[in-house]
């Protein structure tokens, strides 16, 4: 068995759109001086796997997908061993909530939370010793809607985990509302605790906590926006700093938002739209947590949904639904700038990629 040696090389996974009887979950090695991505190992037999989660310490990967039952899509996640040669093992699988969009574990890797655009609710499953996925042990049904024509239901979109683990944050864009759940790790419940409103018609879809400084940032994903909070980590609570477009001025195409991250420093956060096919790069204000637009980088395809940063944050890593690639671009650790390095990796409908960290 092949195990993977060279210090210039990391395991990465990427999670797609894909048929049961497509690849849909790609196992890779990462070169970190290049910030190439070369496939080891294809999981197949799921429906569309399309975003994952990682937890080193125990080398476990997980991800969603759905099943038809009784004529509806129902959701579940699934459970892989990483080997130490990079292929994917199958552990397991259970039944969740349905269908799901987005998958997260907390940050003692104890707790599996999924969300489900479609269903209106999240879901939390423990991990089990082995690392297999337990018995979903709760599930919050939103309720509400907004104004936009998307917005007659919930549509929870993701969770994110503060770093003090106390809470989890989760974007409903149906509804037009960060809600906080308190996390109890060792119950494996959600506790609702408070919430935090955007514009009508925003439909927030993911967020990133500042490494350092008390701020989130939520990507809104109907009026392509940038809201910035100042999060209160012992409270719990979000107050609103800043609203800031996505695009350049002027620019009156299709809208629509994905992803959000911010550099390690903090000094720097992206988005990506589709419609405009951009990744939007923003100065972070280190004294009020306030964004200042500073270039919009044409993604080198269609519908970019997920990126990420590479861990080291030399490359911005990507994925193109549309065009069928994952383009890596290199990242100015001064201006926070990114330019096309070369790589570019193809795969079918690429959505979320994952560094093994």
């Amino acid at each position: 068995m092949m195990t993977i040696t060279n210090p210039n090389q990391m395991l990465a996974f990427i999670g797609s759109y894909a048929a049961p009887d497509q690849p849909g979950v790609y196992s890779c090695t990462y070169d970190i001086t290049t910030g190439q991505f070369t496939i080891i190992d294809r999981v197949s037999g799921l429906a569309d796997p399309t975003f994952l989660t990682v937890d080193r310490s125990s080398r476990m990967l997980y991800t969603i997908g759905s099943v038809m039952e009784d004529g509806r899509k129902v959701g579940e996640a699934y459970s892989y061993r990483i080997l130490d040669n990079g292929e994917l093992a199958f552990v397991n699988k259970q039944r969740t909530v349905g269908p799901t969009c987005h998958i997260t574990l907390d940050l003692t890797s104890r707790c599996l939370i999924v969300s489900s655009y479609h269903g209106g609710m999240i879901g939390i499953c423990p991990i089990l010793e082995d690392g297999s996925i337990g018995p979903i042990r709760e599930v919050h049904q939103h309720e509400g809607s907004s104004v936009h024509p998307n917005q007659g239901s919930p549509h929870p979109h993701s969770v994110f985990i503060d770093k003090n683990n106390r809470y989890a944050l989760c974007s409903d864009l149906g509804i037009d509302q960060v809600i906080v759940y308190k996390l109890d790790v060792d119950g494996c419940r959600l506790i609702p605790h408070s919430k935090a409103h955007v514009q009508p018609g925003s439909g927030p879809r993911h967020l990133a906590f500042h490494p350092a400084l008390p701020y989130v940032y939520v990507i809104n994903e109907l009026n392509a926006t940038v809201t910035a909070f100042h999060f209160d980590d012992e409270a719990g609570t979000l107050s609103e700093v800043q609203t800031i477009s996505t695009l350049p001025e002027g620019y009156t195409g299709e809208k629509s938002c994905a992803d959000i991250h911010i550099s390690n420093d903090g000094r720097f956060l992206y988005g990506s739209n589709r419609g405009h096919d951009s990744i939007v790069v923003y100065a972070i204000d280190q004294a009020n947590g306030r964004l200042s637009p500073i270039e919009y980088v044409p993604t080198g395809g269609g519908h970019p949904r997920n990126f990420a940063l590479s861990p080291d944050n030399r490359f911005a890593l990507v994925a193109n639904r549309d065009s069928n690639n994952v383009v890596t671009f290199a990242r100015d650790a001064e201006t926070g700038r990114l330019t096309p390095a070369g790589p570019e990796l193809h795969v079918s409908k690429p959505v979320c990629v994952k560094f093994f960290v």
